[in-house]
């Protein structure tokens, strides 16, 4: 019988927002400015780390693999997601939901390390900052990044697994995207052992991080200072408990796609925004990026009217200092 159902089942059919079928163009617009928004407020987080000096520090370092780690990670559902409110009943193969699931776990507990190590790194530079480059040092942040990682991908990996070798005999997902829950739905058997498993999986990986963010902003001035960053981690945890860690009586359709919107499209929008758009270190490098990007055409423009006018000479004279003025104030804002 198992045998049978594993051979009829070979894709999943997401039933998606189809409960709110009189909506669906609006949701596909909505989610389109959202996911473009995300998508570029996180590209702007990651060239302006890389191009400005004076970001290369710890904090800007986990910022900058925070923002790309959330840009795949809205890749692996939200692409999918905006096809299929066009153009409903696309089918996925079993491989292929396998793979978005894996990638959707291991980046989704990624981040979830990543906000602790942001935590840690806050707490040593606020309370411990005699000895912050010592804490943090290059070493150290590779080490946290090569940790995150490793983390997320053996807990996929258990994760996956045990979900995908259980044999199929349904195939419609009641969810945008391959997520842990809905697939058990799916099952021929008894799943309680995969259920124990993803909630001790969800628990390790929801509770501990909390856990040490609150531990590592034990002290009033962490709390004051970084309260933006506990902001996201309430936001982003909040709402993951909730879905992961829920009794299965409480279950609900309904629900668990509204909390998925949260935490797929909601959270990796706000982590740019609150982390580095709002932040005047972000603001000032790109401004220097922008004085950066005219200084050039300045020039270009002051070497063409030289060379196409007879008092060129006059008016290079009075252009130049300008542009010199304009180095000035480059050169203040570089020492910053």
């Amino acid at each position: 019988m198992q045998r049978k159902n594993l051979t009829e089942v070979r894709e999943f059919v997401f039933l998606g927002f189809s409960r709110f079928c009189d909506y669906q163009i609006t949701l596909f617009v909505v989610f389109l400015v959202l996911y473009t928004l995300t998508l570029a407020g996180n590209a702007i987080i990651v060239t302006i780390i890389c191009i400005d000096r004076h970001l290369h520090t710890p904090m800007y370092f986990f910022l900058s693999i925070l923002a790309s780690s959330d840009t795949a990670y809205t890749l692996v559902t939200i692409p999918r997601m905006l096809s299929a409110l066009l153009a409903q009943n696309q089918p996925i193969s079993i491989a292929g939901g396998s793979a978005q699931m894996m990638f959707f776990v291991a980046l989704a507990i990624n981040n979830c390390f990543l906000l602790t190590a942001m935590g840690y790194d806050c707490y040593v530079a606020i309370c411990n900052p005699l000895r912050y480059t010592v804490l943090m040092s290059k070493r150290a942040c590779v080490q946290l990044l090569c940790g995150t990682s490793g983390i997320g991908l053996v807990m996929a990996v258990v994760q996956v697994t045990s979900i995908f070798t259980l044999p199929f005999c349904h195939r419609v997902v009641g969810h945008f995207f391959c997520d842990i829950l809905p697939v058990l739905k799916l099952s021929c058997i008894d799943t309680t052992i995969n259920e124990i498993i993803n909630f001790v999986v969800s628990s390790c990986v929801i509770l501990v991080p909390v856990a040490l963010v609150f531990i590592s902003y034990g002290r009033k001035k962490a709390f004051a200072t970084c309260a933006s960053h506990l902001t996201v981690v309430i936001v982003h945890y909040g709402c993951a408990s909730i879905a992961y860690l829920k009794p299965k009586s409480e279950d609900s359709a309904e629900q668990d796609v509204l909390l998925s919107v949260t935490y797929t499209i909601i959270t990796p929008l706000l982590n740019p925004v609150v982390y580095s758009l709002r932040n005047k270190e972000v603001k000032d490098a790109l401004r220097r990026a922008k004085i950066r990007q005219n200084l050039p055409s300045q020039v270009r423009t002051l070497n063409n009217e030289i060379i196409s006018e007879p008092l060129g000479k006059v008016r290079c004279a009075l252009k130049v200092r300008n542009l010199e003025d304009t180095g000035l104030v480059l050169g203040s804002l570089a020492s910053i």
